[in-house]
Formats: structure tokens, sequence, C-alpha cells
């Protein structure tokens, strides 16, 4: 009789199964864009402040350009000359190449929602619930009814 509990409680621990589980599964791709680009860029130089001095016997002269400034004057029959450079920022084309480096990653999911069913449990539904609950207890039992057997057999080879 004790076997037969047993081997009952242990086929019905098997037999109730009632959740399911899912598993989400998540994949991703990367892609990976490369480019050169050649970028024509204009570069502002400065040219250097120069100032230069000279005296002479000539007649007075002035000169003048963009990037430089020059006057004469004669004091005591002598000429006295400067040339000044004037601050100008001078445009230079300049080409560049540029890496232009873009990824895009790729996700695919899938989601899983609970929602829940406005309608109750069957009666069946419920049983098997229940019936799980049950077995439980009766493994319970038959696992303290097997420690029993154990220690009385235990206690009585002890006696003799």
């Amino acid at each position: 009789m004790n076997r037969f509990l047993l081997f009952a409680s242990a086929i019905l621990a098997t037999a109730c199964g009632t959740t399911r589980s899912l598993q989400n599964s998540e994949s991703a791709r990367v892609e990976v864009r490369t480019e050169m680009k050649t970028v024509h860029d204009t570069a502002y130089v400065e040219l250097p402040i120069i100032i230069e001095k000279r005296a002479t016997l000539d007649t007075a002269s002035t000169l003048e350009n963009t990037y430089a400034k020059s006057e004469a004057t004669v004091t005591a029959g002598i000429l006295h000359h400067s040339l000044e450079t004037k601050p100008v920022s001078v445009p230079v084309q300049i080409e560049t190449k540029e890496v232009v480096r873009d990824s895009i990653i790729f996700k695919d999911r899938i989601q899983t929602k609970t929602v829940e069913v406005e309608r109750k449990l069957t009666w069946w539904q419920k049983a098997k619930m229940n019936l799980g609950l049950v077995t439980l207890c009766e493994i319970l039992l038959a696992v303290a009814y097997v420690i029993y057997l154990i220690f009385n057999n235990f206690l009585k080879l002890k006696r003799l």
C-alpha cells in the first residue's frame, strides 16, 4: 500500500504542469558604412609686420599696395624712407580628406504582453490547480513516512 501511495504521488506531481514560460528573443545586426570625403576649405594666413627704414640724398616718394606702405621725407637734404607691411589675412585654399564612419544597429525584438482576461477559471482548471497542492502534500507525507520507517527499523535492529 505504501509503495502504491508513493508511486501515485510521483505520477501526479509530474502530470500537473499549469504554467508556460515564453522567452524573449532578441537579435541585433550592425551595419557600418565608411565614406571618404574631400573637403575644400579656406584658411587665412596672417602676414608678419615688417618695418624697414632707409636714408638717401634723393627726392621724396610714397608707395603703397595691399600688403605694404612706403613713405619718404626729405629733412635737411636727406631722404628718410620707411616701409611698413599692413596686417592682412590672405585666403589660402586647403583640401582635407575626411573619413566619415556611420553605424546603424538593427534590433529585432519580440515583446510579450500579459493580457488580463475577464473570464473566470472553469471547475476543471481549478481542480487541476488544487491537485498540484494536494500532490505536494502527499509527497511530503510520503517522505515523512519513509523517514519514520527507516528510524523504526533502525530502532528494531538496535534492540536485537
